[in-house]
């Protein structure tokens, strides 16, 4: 009897370790589940998130969804967002800080129709750009080529009208965007803006400065498996892929593959400073090089504290 209720309480004892040995996590993204967060998925579905001693919850985002507000408001735990969008929240005095850049470069760029040799030949063209572009990567591209602010048109994230006038240029996403014009218009050309000199990173990871207070160590943790969940996911992407299309059942093979060989031919992820220093690897040089941009630009007051809005205390020794 005595060593019956010494195996109830082990057996007790030992689930209840296991069911708080996982750190709880709730990842907000930008978009819906798709190639662009395909590390993530797969360190789910893989278990390298539980390896990490993490149990995290990849929530998808949309249009409609700020997840920012939802960071600040404690909905999530981390984000996935942009450098420059941090620097505006630091601006406005947000509790918020940038952990790791998975995406060492913006897969934003433009599509031309094929007559459109260089980015200054842009000049003259009508170019469709979001809302999200106006404050972003436009006031970069109009003053690098000078161009006029009359030439932009809104983009509703339809390619018909791009298709329908030559005299157009369209933003659109290395990863996605590019494949669905290229099956329609094969002579289009893709200018990448981090060629040029566009210093953004692309989508970085975010959490709140009291979570990086009170819990550290799960933040070391769960930088370290996004990582290799990154790693992972671009060596043999079917884990995450068939996460991804049961998180979104309207992606397709074919979108993902395009997606996953983007990443891999232009380096977003293992290019930049991470090919020697790691994958995740944010440098102050340019955080500040994206700063004066947004200075230069209007985008950001010049006493905005900028190197509030970053911490390499998990990622990679950055050097430079």
């Amino acid at each position: 009897m005595t060593m019956s209720r010494f195996s109830l309480l082990a057996v007790l004892l030992g689930t209840s370790a296991l069911t708080h040995a996982a750190d709880k996590l709730v990842l907000q993204t930008t978009w819906v589940a798709q190639a662009e967060q395909g590390g993530y998925y797969q360190a789910v579905a893989t278990g390298i998130y539980k390896k990490y001693g993490l149990d995290v919850e990849v929530r998808s985002g949309g249009p409609q969804l700020n997840n920012m507000t939802l960071l600040l408001a404690n909905r999530a735990d981390v984000i996935v967002s942009y450098d420059l969008q941090v620097l505006q929240g630091i601006e406005r005095n947000f509790p918020l800080k940038a952990i790791a850049a998975p995406f060492q470069f913006d897969p934003q760029g433009i599509v031309t129709h094929g007559d459109v040799k260089s980015l200054d030949q842009l000049k003259g063209k009508t170019v469709l750009v979001s809302a999200s572009g106006q404050a972003s990567w436009w006031p970069w591209l109009k003053s690098k080529y000078q161009l006029q602010d009359g030439q932009a048109r809104p983009y509703t994230f339809n390619m018909q009208p791009f298709l329908a006038d030559k005299n157009t240029a369209q933003q659109a996403y290395a990863t996605s965007e590019v494949q669905q014009i290229k099956e329609v218009q094969p002579d289009s050309k893709f200018y990448l803006f981090a060629d040029y000199g566009y210093p953004a990173y692309g989508g970085i990871l975010v959490t709140r400065d009291d979570l990086l207070q009170k819990e550290p160590d799960v933040m070391k943790r769960f930088v370290a498996a996004s990582m290799e969940g990154w790693k992972s996911y671009l060596a043999n992407p079917t884990a995450g892929n068939t996460l991804i299309k049961k998180e979104n059942p309207q992606m397709t093979d074919a979108i993902l593959a395009f997606g996953v060989s983007q990443m891999k031919a232009l380096h977003l992820i293992d290019g930049g400073d991470a090919a020697k220093q790691g994958l995740g690897v944010m440098t102050e040089q340019r955080w500040q090089a994206t700063r004066d941009f947004m200075v230069n630009a209007g985008l950001l007051k010049a006493a905005t504290d900028w190197q509030r809005a970053f911490t390499t205390q998990f990622t990679p020794s950055a050097t430079q």
